[in-house]
Formats: C-alpha cells, sequence, structure tokens
C-alpha cells in the first residue's frame, strides 16, 4: 500500500492559474484517515504552502524550499541552509552574471531588493511573506537561509542555468521553472527531504509515490518507488521518467491519487 504521495505543486498539482484542484481537500482527508501522508514539496515558503492548503494543513507535511526545510504541525522537522559565507558569495556571483534577480529565502521569510516588474509581482504571488530590503545581505546572519531563488526574464535553461554553475561551485543550482533557478546547500534537494521523510516514518521506498514536472523534482522522483511526471513536464524530465499521466491543467495528479485510494 502507498503510505506517502509527494507531489510538486506548480505546473504539477496548480493548472496554470496557480489554482489547487477543488477535490484535493477531500482527497487529502481520505488518505489521512487510511494511514497515508501527503506532502506538498514545493520551491515555495511554509507560509504560503500553509495558506494554500489552510483547510487540511495539521495533517500534512510540507516539504518546503525545494528540500531545504521540512515542516510538520509548525515544528522543523528538517532544515539544511546555505551557510551564510556562501550565501555572500553566491549574491555577489548572481548580480556578476548580469540580468538576474535574486530572492533571498529565509526560514522565516523571504526578501527582495529590486522593484523591477514582473520579479516583484512574481515573488509576491509565490510568497506569502516577503520583505523588501536595500541590500540582501543585511539579512545574513538573522534568520537561516534555506536557498537563494533567481528570476531569468530569459529562458532560465539558456542563461542562468547555463552562467550560476560555474560561479558558484560550492552551492547547488537547479532549475525550477521557465524563468526561475534555485542555489541551494549542496544536499538541500526534494529526494533527500523525502529520504528524510521514510527514515523519519519508518517507509520503504516502495510505500512512496511522487509526482512532477521540472528538474528539480527529479531526486524526489528517484526517491519513491511509484513516480509520475505529468504531460506538460521538461521534455528531458519526461525522457528520465516515463511515467506519463495527463496535464497539471487536465487533472493528472487528481486521477492517480483516485486510483490509490481504490488499492486495498
Amino acid at each position: 500500500m502507498i503510505k506517502l504521495i509527494a507531489t510538486d505543486l506548480d505546473g504539477t498539482l496548480l493548472d496554470d492559474g496557480k489554482r489547487l484542484p477543488a477535490e484535493i481537500f477531500g482527497l487529502i482527508r481520505q488518505l489521512h484517515d487510511r494511514g497515508t501522508l501527503f506532502v506538498p514539496a514545493s520551491g515555495r515558503q511554509y507560509a504560503n504552502l500553509q495558506q494554500l492548503f489552510f483547510p487540511v494543513r495539521e495533517e500534512l507535511v510540507f516539504v518546503c524550499e525545494n528540500g531545504a526545510l521540512v515542516k510538520y504541525r509548525g515544528r522543523t522537522l528538517h532544515i539544511d541552509p546555505v551557510p551564510d559565507a556562501d550565501a555572500a558569495d553566491a549574491l555577489a556571483g548572481i548580480r556578476a552574471a548580469g540580468g538576474l534577480f535574486p530572492l533571498l529565502c529565509g526560514e522565516d521569510s523571504a526578501y527582495i531588493e529590486s522593484d523591477a516588474e514582473p520579479f516583484r509581482s512574481l515573488s509576491y504571488a509565490s510568497y506569502t511573506q516577503c520583505v523588501r530590503v536595500e541590500r540582501l545581505e543585511e539579512v545574513l546572519g538573522r534568520e537561516k537561509i534555506c536557498k537563494i531563488a533567481v528570476y531569468d526574464p530569459l529562458p532560465a535553461a539558456e542563461h542562468g542555468f547555463r552562467l550560476l554553475p560555474s560561479l558558484l561551485p560550492a552551492l547547488r543550482v537547479t532549475l525550477s521553472g521557465p524563468e526561475w533557478c534555485d542555489v541551494s546547500a549542496p544536499a538541500a534537494d526534494k529526494g533527500n527531504a523525502i529520504a528524510f521523510l521514510r527514515r523519519r516514518f519508518g517507509l520503504k521506498r516502495e510505500e512512496c509515490a511522487a509526482f512532477g514536472d521540472q528538474m528539480n523534482d527529479y531526486e524526489m522522483l528517484l526517491s519513491c518507488g511509484f513516480s509520475y511526471v505529468t504531460e506538460n513536464a521538461y521534455p528531458p524530465l519526461k525522457t528520465l521518467i516515463p511515467n506519463v499521466i495527463p496535464s497539471n491543467n487536465d487533472g493528472g495528479v487528481i486521477a492517480k491519487i483516485k486510483e490509490i485510494l481504490k488499492e486495498r
């Protein structure tokens, strides 16, 4: 029996309008009643995920900030932060690359230093708790930094994702969306977060299922015995994970969860 279901949100569970499927809360309650953990696993922050899943928040384990932070009923179960010195070097490297916009993702809040659009609006849309500061370095030492999200007006796969790994060799750079890259500690990813939860709750790989659409979901998909990508997924990911379900707009994740619920 599947005892843990982890799903990415943007491009996977959410439709293109960033809306949750209407049926999801009822399905989460059914999963909870049968002893199956439901795990939203996202690059989004904890405050935003709590708001999104507010009616069932106490029944969920949240994998936030692309795996750097795991929260359960308000408690931090796991965190893999970026050291302050590395974060400072990363900010300098991101600025040196040119044309990129960093967003500092702390354990409690996100921070931006630019009002350029559409970066500003996109930041506030995905980060419920987001603060404008004069310079991001002033945040370092104030709270643990989970990751640095980097907005790229050009296609990130062809620009920022090619530039940043050589500029930031001590950190992990992941493609997280068409216009976003994430910079994190080397071991901070959704796969390691799911592996932590498997150990914490005593789960086998074959008792876990995962859904994703981008390369920042790849390790999570590998960490679960049953892995699925949506039809709209990043093409290289569909090559690596051939189990393709209908797109985020066509309710592929919902349909698969209903199948899982029918299993005894």
